[in-house]
């Protein structure tokens, strides 16, 4: 009778160990090459603004925790660029080719797929009366939230695309 007991309650706990087994939802974009930044992705986008409007500097070295590895190549490769110089010595993270005064990320919290691998996230930015809008574009890379991409949607864009991947990248 013991080993009967004990035959059946090793399938079902097996079974039940399976059930309970949980894999995410998404992979990884991948390891991550460079620092990461602490918080989630509208925390990391704020943080990022917020750091970019006390320094006023485009220096890609201290950006870069806060940058993927592709956006980060891709932008130090176009510094390189005697062509692109003028997109990055204005501000290319912005519409606007001066930096804000101030900046607000939209939170996260409103996106129903906590899953997401891409997370794009409205960004308020002002200065002085002048107001106006750009979504960042925010991905999991490793176990960082990193900016991935800025999408200009504020009226007079200062870039020749629409996006600042788009405005760097060689055509």
């Amino acid at each position: 009778m013991r080993y009967s007991k004990l035959s059946l309650l090793a399938p079902c706990a097996l079974l039940l160990s399976a059930c309970t087994t949980v894999t995410p939802a998404y992979k990884d974009n991948g390891p991550r090459a460079g620092a990461c930044v602490e918080g989630g992705p509208d925390s990391v986008a704020q943080q990022f603004y917020d750091y970019r409007i006390q320094n006023r500097s485009n220096d890609l070295t201290a950006l870069r925790p806060y940058l993927s590895d592709k956006l980060a190549k891709l932008l130090a490769d176009a510094s390189r660029d005697g062509q692109q110089r003028q997109l990055l010595s204005s501000d290319p993270f912005s519409s606007r080719a001066t930096l804000p005064d101030s900046a607000s990320v939209a939170s996260a919290s409103t996106i129903p797929n906590r899953d997401a691998r891409n997370i794009p996230l409205r960004v308020e930015l002002k200065q002085g009366e002048q107001r106006w809008q750009d979504e960042v574009l925010m991905i999991h890379e490793g176990q960082c939230w990193v900016i991935d991409d800025v999408r200009y949607l504020g009226g007079s864009v200062h870039a020749p695309a629409g996006t600042l991947r788009q405005s760097v990248e060689n055509r």
